[in-house]
């Protein structure tokens, strides 16, 4: 049983005892309990015997909490390498003495805790329970509890409101859990307790009753987009305000893209009237006053920043400790979006205005005269990440800002010098990351499962370039000198589509209703994936199909409705659509990931009514930018 992992995890643990749920239908005797092992990150490992502490073994028929001490495993090998059980990779059982019967142990909420055993003291009853009926779910909603050593909640449902069960346990991270019942007309009674790490359980709470209903096409675009708007509202960081990376995750880390993406999906939220309009505002007053003093290099900012601190984490190693180009334009794409929406506030919007203005977007192109804009730049390191922004991918959005900027701008030519240049180090760097001459000059011109491509590399990539430029940008009726993007995204989405209905790769899972290959975690961890045979690994990422609903109404309400309908008891929570699926590996998501929920709440209000992209271009500075670029009106 492995530890979960995300981004910039602490790697060790400070609790003192291995604490876990065991469960037997027949008495296991304490001579042939199984032992049980930590293997640790460096690959060491140590056992003890559960025999030595459960003398009278385990009883049947009941569900017993197994608390063994890992200090006494710490040691020092001849080697000088030290076991610590502290950082702790893995939990593993061995079978200890072989009585030649068979013998079954359930394991469940395995932790590595501290807290004083004799503590009987339970914790706060949570308080205000709601309880929302949807069409196959019932959502649950409580204030947290304040208690030091709150471990998580207790849900219990009741089917006749008198008898309670209980179902599950949601960790202390969330104040909310998802009842997936599978079918409308469905009413049942819940309450929560919360409880600590020495199992002390609270009181219960008040009861919640709610009923799930048949829900129209319109109402489900409205639930999925609340669910994850409520990523970057009741999940924001605290004190920035901002998007973090993941949820469960480290609770520091702030995303820079992730949050631009954020602020756009609170404007939709205000708007569907999830949260108040005075609210918002002052949400994004609390974002922008951190922008401005968090790290910035040359108006720049990093990739990652601490949400207590504002300063950079390079989460991608030494050289990652400077300006992020792209993910300052993810973020500065839906600055500008809120400084239309909020312009009746004169100080945010010069606030907004001046962090805009503030981004050297000229810096970036290393020298004055430089074809391309380079991705990173560093402090200590300047330009040892040389990383040129050549397209087609997710990067188009910092060539239209860099040309669109009042004050550090960079000329029109480098669109096509840069972004789509046809030198040898471009061709080169499509060939390279496409494995194909397919794209490698920029224009494509194949067609793939019978549909012509006129921009981008091999199939086109994960659909995350159709979504990330695009949720402020409305490429709708516009040309450059190659193509019509609004066209070219939907040709995107469309061969990703026509690629897991053909499935080469035998995936389990896929087909007409099943598609959306991105940029997501994965069973191996973060990976691009696309419709092309050597990066298809089998993860279907719910946003890429959702956030494609501008390009692919009716493919994209499909994949919504079989991913609620047919996996939501996997697949939906507390944000929504959790980050993948891989059949293949009977895998899921434990994650809910920042860059991945705000495109499905962005564009799908882009296709209900064009929000966001129409408060974007309301910014003058775009216009002109795209007037210099040379894009003329498709009829």
């Amino acid at each position: 049983m492995r530890r979960e992992s995300w981004r910039n995890q602490t790697a060790e643990f400070t609790g003192d005892s291995l604490v876990l749920r065991a469960y037997t239908d027949a008495a296991i005797p304490a001579g042939v309990l199984p032992l049980i092992g930590i293997e640790d990150a460096q690959g060491l490992r140590r056992e003890l015997r559960l025999a030595d502490y459960y003398t009278d073994g385990l009883p049947a028929g009941q569900w017993t909490r197994v608390s063994v001490p890992i200090g006494q495993l710490a040691m020092t090998l001849q080697d000088g390498r030290t076991f610590d059980p502290h950082r702790a990779a893995t939990v593993f059982f061995e079978q200890w003495l072989d009585d030649g019967a068979p013998h079954t142990l359930y394991i469940d909420e395995i932790a590595i805790t501290s807290g004083d055993p004799r503590d009987t003291t339970p914790p706060p009853v949570p308080r205000t329970l709601r309880a929302r009926g949807f069409e196959r779910h019932i959502e649950l909603a409580w204030e947290p509890v304040q208690a030091p050593d709150l471990r998580g909640y207790r849900i219990e449902r009741s089917t006749d409101g008198t008898r309670f069960k209980a179902i599950d346990v949601q960790t202390s991270w969330f104040n909310r859990y998802v009842a997936f019942l599978g079918a409308p007309g469905r009413r049942a009674t819940y309450r929560v307790r919360a409880v600590d790490v020495n199992d002390n359980l609270s009181a219960p709470s008040e009861t919640a009753t709610a009923t799930t209903r048949a829900m129209t096409d319109d109402e489900l675009l409205t639930m999925v987009q609340e669910a994850s708007f409520r990523y970057y509202w009741d999940g924001a960081h605290p004190n920035a305000g901002l998007a973090l990376e993941s949820q469960p995750g480290d609770p520091d880390l702030v995303a820079t893209g992730a949050s631009g993406f954020g602020i756009m999906a609170l404007i939709v939220g205000t708007e569907r009237g999830f949260i108040t309009r005075e609210q918002s505002t002052a949400r994004m007053r609390q974002i922008v006053g951190f922008l401005e003093t968090a790290d910035r290099f040359h108006g720049v900012w990093p990739h990652f920043m601490s949400g207590r601190s504002g300063h950079v984490i390079p989460l991608f190693g030494r050289y990652d400790d400077g300006g992020d180009l792209v993910e300052t334009a993810f973020l500065t794409q839906g600055l500008l979006a809120a400084r239309q929406y909020f312009k009746a506030d004169q100080a945010l919007y010069d606030h907004i205005t001046a962090l805009w203005e503030g981004v050297e977007w000229s810096w970036h192109r290393k020298t004055p005269d430089g074809a391309f804009l380079i991705w990173h730049w560093s402090p200590d390191y300047a330009w040892k990440l040389e990383h040129p922004l050549i397209g087609w991918n997710e990067t188009m959005i910092a060539y239209l800002l860099a040309i669109a900027s009042p004050t550090h701008g960079v000329p029109g030519e480098v669109y096509y010098r840069g972004w789509a240049s046809q030198a040898q180090r471009a061709v080169e760097y499509r060939r390279g990351w496409g494995q194909t001459t397919h794209g490698d000059h920029y224009t494509n011109g194949h067609s793939y499962y019978g549909i012509e491509l006129p921009v981008g590399v091999a199939t086109g990539g994960p659909l995350f370039f159709t979504h990330y430029s695009f949720l402020g940008f409305d490429p709708r009726g516009k040309r450059d000198r190659y193509t019509d993007y609004f066209e070219n995204n939907r040709r995107i989405a469309r061969i990703n589509r026509a690629y897991c209905i053909a499935n080469p790769r035998r995936h389990a899972g896929y087909g007409p209703a099943a598609w959306g290959l991105t940029a997501s975690d994965g069973p191996w961890g973060y990976e691009a994936h696309e419709p092309a045979p050597h990066v298809d690994t089998g993860t279907l990422t719910p946003t890429g199909a959702l956030a494609s609903f501008p390009y692919t109404a009716d493919a994209s309400l499909a994949a919504l409705k079989h991913f609620y309908r047919d996996l939501g008891d996997r697949l939906w929570g507390v944000y929504g659509f959790r980050d993948a699926i891989n059949f293949d590996e009977h895998w899921i998501s434990p994650i809910f990931m920042g860059l991945n929920q705000a495109p499905i709440v962005v564009m799908i209000e882009n296709y209900r009514t064009g929000l966001i992209w129409k408060l974007f271009m309301a910014n003058p500075e775009i216009g002109a930018a795209l007037d210099k670029i040379g894009f003329v009106r498709d009829r």
